[in-house]
């Protein structure tokens, strides 16, 4: 099977999916679980001559299960919540009820229930995230896996040798959790995934904060160093933190969740001539993988087209050729 990372238009929150060569799935937070259903028809934006123009494409959000659905994805092996803000779990209470689920990943980093009077999130969605951490959930195995973590599945195989579905959890590690825990910072306990596709590596770092940073880099640089495939860390938002990181990263691609322009880090980038893109522009975004080398395509075609793409080339969602990515040889 074809291994993929799926980047999902979800407004201003996060949803990953990854399809694992395997044959299982992994989802990596929710949002915009609770919108319309049926609404993310493939819509096309305006017609702007140029590539940075606002494409407006964070108008038209995606329901994550219908998309699932799209994919004609049933069940989901497992679910990674980075942490328990809502825009990471809005929801997953219908994911739940129409997914058969497996395992759940919590880093342990806890926090007050949130007060939903006059939130835009469900109180279903805290309820049913509480149920299945804590076990309650007959048909799922809730485990608490942490940096540094070897387990069957995610990066050993049955036999125990390496390989898995590649997922190695970079952070937290009990230390990171611990100080979350009590100072409330819950960014800083983020879980930050290292995925290690055919096509490259990916690096899914959730909100992670510059302590974050600070443990991965000091634990696992070579690991991290000149990536194929980075997730913006909090959607790409500017948010007082240091972007020294990608000083070791160095990304062939970035992917930036939704927010106005002008509270995206952007400049941390351009001035590194790292190359990124937005949903705002593309849309949902899906990188194939093949042999080290990912084909980038995305949902907006005029974006395709504006940024030097095959508009002719499609995968089989029906996506447009954009880019190709390929990590370099060390």
């Amino acid at each position: 099977m074809l291994s993929s990372v799926h980047f999902l238009n979800v407004r201003q929150g996060d949803c990953i999916l990854l399809r694992h060569n395997s044959g299982r799935s992994t989802i990596y937070d929710i949002c915009a679980g609770n919108i319309p259903r049926k609404t993310q028809a493939r819509r096309v934006a305006e017609n702007l001559s140029s590539v940075r123009g606002n494409f407006q494409m964070c108008h038209h959000p995606t329901n994550p299960l219908d998309y699932l659905q799209s994919l004609g994805l049933s069940s989901i092996w497992r679910f990674i919540l980075s942490h328990p803000d809502m825009d990471h779990l809005d929801g997953f209470d219908a994911l739940m009820d129409e997914i058969a689920l497996t395992v759940f990943w919590d880093s342990r980093v806890r926090r007050e229930k949130p007060d939903f009077q006059g939130s835009p999130y469900l109180e279903e969605d805290w309820k049913r995230y509480e149920k299945v951490r804590d076990g309650e959930e007959r048909r799922v195995q809730a485990l608490k896996p942490h940096a540094g973590n070897r387990f069957k599945y995610a990066n050993i195989n049955e036999d125990d040798s390496p390989g898995g579905d590649g997922l190695r959890i970079l952070a937290p590690d009990p230390g990171l959790v611990e100080e979350a825990n009590k100072n409330g910072n819950l960014n800083d306990a983020s879980y930050v995934l290292l995925y290690r596709s055919v096509g490259g590596r990916v690096v899914i770092p959730g909100d992670a904060h510059d302590k974050t940073w600070k443990y991965v880099l000091e634990q696992y640089e070579d690991d991290v160093r000149d990536i194929a495939l980075l997730v913006a860390p909090h959607h790409g938002r500017k948010s007082g933190r240091s972007y020294d990181f990608l000083d070791v990263l160095r990304p062939k691609l970035t992917l930036f969740g939704c927010a106005r322009s002008e509270y995206l880090a952007y400049d941390a980038w351009n001035r590194r001539g790292l190359k990124h893109v937005t949903n705002n522009q593309a849309g949902c975004i899906v990188a194939e993988c093949f042999k080290a080398k990912m084909d980038v395509y995305v949902e907006n075609e005029k974006f395709a087209d504006a940024a030097g793409g095959n508009t002719n080339r499609t995968n089989s969602q029906g996506f447009y050729y954009w880019t190709t990515i390929e990590e370099e040889k060390t």
